[in-house]
């Protein structure tokens, strides 16, 4: 798969029609870009500048990406935490919070470019709307998963209950998901990673997030067949939700409502190429 480029924000030249546009922003669902197989610091790069270049009027993004093996150490990790310093996997100094982290094929990774003033986010709000997530998408498949006080991510229960028990009890305690953001001028932009099929043997070379002997594991080691992009889009959908469900809550309206309430909205909600601009989370690019 190839990596879809980064759009550019649309606006107007119309004040009154770019104040209005902003404020459609917040009612749309953020587009989400299947970007497959990239490199991570093409990745990196490309949400930086997403993030720099962004205005109150770019709507948000979800990205869901897999990348080559690579290990990424946040702003304030610590490079001991790295065990093996010849394993052949590049290491990235990366700007999230954390510790090092690894990613490789067969996990899904799903960065949230977000405007969080505008959506009325506090972070705490939304690390627990990600991890709510992918306690979802675990769900799906007949898994359970559960966050640890001061650990961010999720892990499997130390007793759970499932179709696909045994794997579980035998992993209890292990980490399946990884979390680590970075806000920037009220913008987000990291995310979650999710081991769906993988490799586990670079874990072994390094502290998993800063704590030495916890165990990382995939959901093919617990039991579940699925696809790569089965699972990234069980996952880009409760993201969606979750993102739809805090709006409810506080009390943003749908694109038709504020089309309804401002007759400058409606225009622009009916314009194809705002439309385009605001995303549609069907129209996904391979």
């Amino acid at each position: 798969m190839c990596a879809t480029p980064v759009s550019s924000p649309q606006t107007s030249s119309d004040p009154l029609i770019a104040e209005s546009l902003a404020d459609s922003a917040v009612f749309a669902p953020p587009l989400v870009r299947w970007r497959g197989n990239e490199a991570y610091q093409a990745s990196f790069d490309a949400m930086r500048d997403f993030t720099a270049a962004r205005d109150a009027t770019t709507p948000d993004e979800i990205w869901l990406v897999e990348h080559p093996p690579v290990f990424t150490l946040g702003q304030a990790g610590k490079p001991e935490h790295l065990l093996v310093a010849n394993s052949g996997i590049p290491l990235v100094q990366i700007d999230r919070g954390g510790q090092i982290t690894y990613h490789g094929p067969g996990q899904v990774v799903a960065y949230l470019l977000l405007d969080l003033r505008r959506r009325k986010l506090m972070v705490r709000e939304l690390v627990t709307l990600i991890e709510d997530a992918v306690i979802e998408t675990l769900a799906a498949y007949n898994l359970a998963g559960v966050r640890k006080a001061g650990a961010p991510g999720i892990y499997v229960p130390e007793q759970a209950e499932s179709a696909v028990s045994a794997p579980l009890a035998t992993h209890a305690g292990a980490k399946v998901a990884a979390l680590g953001l970075k806000i920037r001028n009220g913008c987000s932009y990291h995310g979650v990673s999710l081991n769906v099929s993988m490799d586990l043997s670079p874990f072994l070379a390094i502290n998993p997030c800063g704590y030495a002997g916890l165990e990382t594991v995939d959901m093919a080691t617990l039991g579940v067949n699925a696809s790569w992009r089965d699972v990234a889009a069980t996952l880009a959908a409760r993201l969606e939700a979750n993102l739809a469900a805090h709006a409810q809550r506080a009390n943003i309206p749908s694109v038709a409502e504020a089309a309804a309430a401002d007759p400058v909205v409606a225009p622009i909600a009916a314009d194809p190429a705002a439309e385009a601009a605001t995303g549609n989370p069907t129209a996904s690019a391979v």
